[in-house]
């Protein structure tokens, strides 16, 4: 597990796709329209283009609103989960489950979201080794595998 960094101030979501992609941050960069200039001036990476690249990538994944009903799904790893906006995070932020831990393309690995998640993504991705689907969570959009 390797810890992508963003390069650039609204690259979070980029990130957390090359993350899941195993791909690095500049090609991330490229399977956004205008990804290079979005993430140096405008904040504004959703859920609706994050899961079209990854379904289009061979991932089959849904966003949501996260209900407090959800909230324990956040924690199954490969999960993507978007933070409510805050003094710190003015414009919110996108960080992903792995390993027990948050990756945040910020600030590196944590134990504790610094945040509040208000949307869920729920992504499907099927296991071709295995005739298992898995599924993963994400928060304010939150990404599940499907078992």
């Amino acid at each position: 597990m390797r810890l992508v960094k963003q390069e650039d101030p609204f690259g979070c979501g980029v990130a957390c796709i090359a993350f899941i992609l195993k791909i690095n941050y500049h090609q991330a960069l490229t399977l956004f329209k205008d990804g290079k200039i979005r993430a140096k001036e405008k904040p504004n990476f959703y859920c609706r283009e994050m899961v079209m690249i990854l379904n289009h990538s061979g991932l089959k994944y849904q966003y949501k609103y996260l209900k407090k009903r959800l909230l324990k799904k956040i924690y199954q790893p490969n999960t993507i989960v978007f933070i409510k906006r805050s003094k710190k995070y003015p414009f919110g932020h996108y960080l992903i489950r792995a390993n027990r831990q948050w990756m945040d393309p910020l600030a590196g690995f944590r134990t504790k979201l610094p945040g509040k998640p208000i949307y869920e993504k729920i992504s499907h991705i099927f296991n071709h080794h295995s005739r298992r689907n898995n599924w993963s969570y994400c928060c304010l959009f939150y990404i599940w595998k499907k078992v």
